[in-house]
């Protein structure tokens, strides 16, 4: 089973803010994220795992994990670049409380597609989608 990373998406409003961020720093299709800690069972994650996205409180968003490496920058200090796929595939809003960095997400408790719970519809407006999930119902 493939292991996932979950990661809070900090200062984005919507998936189509996440996907115009990602297009100023996608290269040949792979986004890189940066973050300070690096993750010890990276084997399992590359290739088959995704980073899902928690966007204003809700888990919506995942993209797929084609590597992970490690840099040091020019204060010595160790960081990461996981490298996503630039496809975003829109996962049903889970929410999520507030944490720090990234933390593993088993598949078990991973949200499922959009497209696999019957999400054929159109998305609903940002707004609407907010209201919703402040009052539990989303």
């Amino acid at each position: 089973m493939p292991l996932n990373l979950i990661k809070l998406a900090v200062g984005i409003r919507d998936i189509d803010h996440l996907r115009e961020v990602h297009a100023r720093r996608a290269a040949d299709g792979i986004v890189p994220v940066y973050t300070r800690m690096i993750p010890k069972r990276a084997e399992e994650v590359v290739g088959s795992g995704s980073l899902y996205w928690v966007i204003r409180g809700s888990t919506c968003v995942r993209q797929r994990v084609v590597a992970i490496d490690t840099g040091v920058d020019e204060d010595g200090k160790g960081y990461c670049i996981i490298s996503v796929a630039a496809d975003l595939v829109p996962t049903v809003p889970t929410a999520q409380r507030p944490f720090q960095g990234w933390r593993y997400l088993e598949p078990a408790a991973a949200p499922a597609d959009l497209s696999e719970a019957g999400g054929a519809g159109d998305e609903l407006p940002p707004h609407l989608a907010a209201e919703l999930r402040a009052l539990g119902l989303l």
